[in-house]
């Protein structure tokens, strides 16, 4: 199949399991797990930045509407799309960027995954509940949650790739 399919059939998946499991799940201390944004870091590499944030801003506005957030998503999601291309440079060398089409644990190996997924996470999590409590009196709130979510974040995303994207496809 061809990108383009493929990344449609991803976006509709990402947006009802966000939508209507996570969204709905209940873990205490203000912890949510997040699985969107591995949508966003698994668009071709070679996406423009104006048309990777555009393409988030759709995203993030589809699961805001099943959400009832208000462009809550749509705001982390734009942020989380417009780092990319700066953490992936950061991160990663030039010929490396240039030869992967998709970026994922198994394309980039493991130590770039955890540090450019982590450090876009991070990001995307701390600007969620920053805007989520508008409120910079509540820093130690917004720490907490950033702080518990993240990890369950980024392990639900390994467990997401494990689990759907064989290692056999995959090609470099």
């Amino acid at each position: 199949m061809n990108s383009i399919v493929i990344n449609s059939i991803r976006f509709v998946l990402f947006v009802l399991a966000q939508g209507l499991i996570l969204n709905n799940l209940e873990f205490g201390w203000g912890a949510m797990p997040m699985l969107y944004p591995l949508f966003l870091l698994m668009l071709p590499v070679d996406t423009k930045p104006v048309v990777l944030m555009l393409i988030a801003f759709l995203f993030g506005i589809a699961i805001d509407s099943m959400s009832n957030t208000f462009g809550l998503h749509a705001s982390s999601a734009v942020i989380f799309a417009f780092f990319r291309p700066i953490i992936f440079k950061a991160f990663s060398n030039k010929e490396t960027i240039e030869n992967v089409e998709v970026a994922n644990i198994f394309t980039m190996g493991t130590a770039w995954f955890l540090y450019t997924f982590g450090t876009l996470l991070l990001i995307h999590h701390t600007w969620f509940f920053m805007i989520e409590s508008f409120k910079l009196n509540d820093f130690l709130i917004i720490l907490r949650k950033t702080a518990l979510s993240v990890p369950m974040s980024f392990l639900l995303s390994i467990l997401i790739q494990f689990i759907f994207i064989s290692k056999k496809t995959v090609t470099r």
